[in-house]
């Protein structure tokens, strides 16, 4: 009559069975837990540190198979940088633009690495209130904005519209011939 409970019914057999199975599941469940809580602080250490990832690390860029007269987008720190494989023709009429004729005057070859002229590397956006110009657009074969109608020319160079200044040159560094790296200035220092 062990098995017969408060009110007069009989237990299944077992119970104990079954009482026994809980526990080592608890105590198995608890065990695992455990574990986990020393293991996180290892395994968490081994992420980046904050202000790393909010710097953003550096990306490369391979050059190879851009074409002559081809724009890429890539992004860096969350941001939209334009890589553009220009002309030898393209390079000599922005170079010889005046100065007077520019809303934010900057030479080309101030824009550019030397050495590396035909390679163009600016952030994507408008500076007039972020927009994405779309590239080989407007009377400059440049980028012209959309939303607003600012027009900047193949050096990244504000023509017209209402954009105050030209479109930024992002920190970069040449790895070799046929890549870049963007983030990083010449000798390897990371951009602040």
């Amino acid at each position: 009559m062990a098995d017969t409970v408060a009110t007069g019914v009989a237990a299944p057999h077992g119970a104990d069975g079954t009482r026994r199975d809980f526990l080592f599941l608890a105590t198995g469940a608890g065990l695992a837990v455990g574990v986990g809580a020393v293991a996180w602080p290892f395994v968490s250490s081994m992420a980046p540190d904050a202000a790393t990832v909010a710097a953003g690390a550096p990306i490369e860029v391979d050059l190879a198979p851009i074409q002559e007269g081809q724009i890429i987008n890539v992004f860096w720190r969350g941001k939209l940088i334009f890589v553009r494989n220009r002309s030898e023709k393209e390079i000599q009429e922005l170079r010889a633009v005046p100065m007077s004729e520019l809303i934010d005057p900057q030479s080309d070859a101030a824009r550019t690495k030397e050495g590396h002229e035909k390679w163009l590397v600016v952030y994507g956006n408008c500076t007039h209130l972020g927009c994405v110009p779309a590239g080989h657009s407007g009377p400059y074969d440049g980028w012209a904005c959309p939303c607003h109608g600012s027009l900047f020319d193949a050096s990244g160079r504000v023509r017209r519209g209402p954009a105050p200044t030209n479109l930024p040159v992002p920190p970069y560094a040449f790895q070799s011939d046929t890549k870049i790296r963007i983030g990083e200035e010449s000798g390897g220092k990371a951009a602040a």
